[in-house]
């Protein structure tokens, strides 16, 4: 009988055990979720980056055909204006003949230091937000740009920033902000290569 009650109680006892392993999480667990997070906050950090890359206030000065681009609706640049030998436009009609180091807010002409289209190598008129990761991380199409020097170029340089402060146009009216704000910009785009750079699976 005192056998029997001992048998009662191991069988009980490797119930309660097995039940509370069974329910109890594993570190496995843990990692998958502390994985999917990670991997959904690298993607909300993309997708803010590129809701400014892709917008017109970038994207006009990284055309895909030399022709730099103008407004809204991104219309060829006035007075037949193109990219140049030196992406300064031509010796006659050279970028800062017009463009100065800030905006001139009686003509409407946009100004930033260094007013110029971006390489040709940087051309991201018409490409996926993927394909524009990919080129702005290659660095045989981003000026040899390191992760650190990209952070720097992107949330440091006067002309990228020039984004935000755009001034007006030549009827008076307030250019369109890109659709994030400054500071939600800069964040995204250090939490993105502070991460790893990681472009979200196509």
């Amino acid at each position: 009988m005192r056998l029997k009650a001992i048998y009662i109680l191991l069988a009980f006892s490797s119930a309660g055990f097995i039940l509370v392993w069974a329910s109890s999480p594993i570190i496995t667990d843990y990692e998958i979720i502390e994985e999917k997070a990670l991997s959904n906050q690298n993607d909300d950090d993309f997708n803010t980056m590129m809701n400014v890359l892709t917008h017109q206030r970038c994207v006009n000065c990284h055309p895909n055909d030399h022709i730099p681009k103008q407004g809204d609706d991104s219309h060829p640049h006035y007075f037949d204006m193109a990219r140049g030998e030196d992406d300064h436009g031509f010796e006659a009609t050279n970028c800062n003949t017009c463009h100065q180091s800030e905006n001139n807010l009686n003509s409407g002409v946009p100004g930033a230091p260094h007013w110029a289209l971006a390489p040709a190598s940087m051309a991201w008129e018409g490409l996926t937000r993927t394909e524009l990761a990919e080129r702005l991380l290659d660095k045989t199409t981003n000026g040899n740009r390191s992760h650190a020097a990209l952070v720097k170029h992107m949330t440091e340089d006067e002309l990228v920033l020039w984004a935000w402060e755009p001034g007006v146009d030549a009827d008076g009216d307030p250019r369109t902000l890109p659709p994030v704000s400054k500071e939600d910009f800069k964040n995204a785009v250090e939490n993105w290569f502070a991460n790893g750079a990681v472009i979200p699976v196509k």
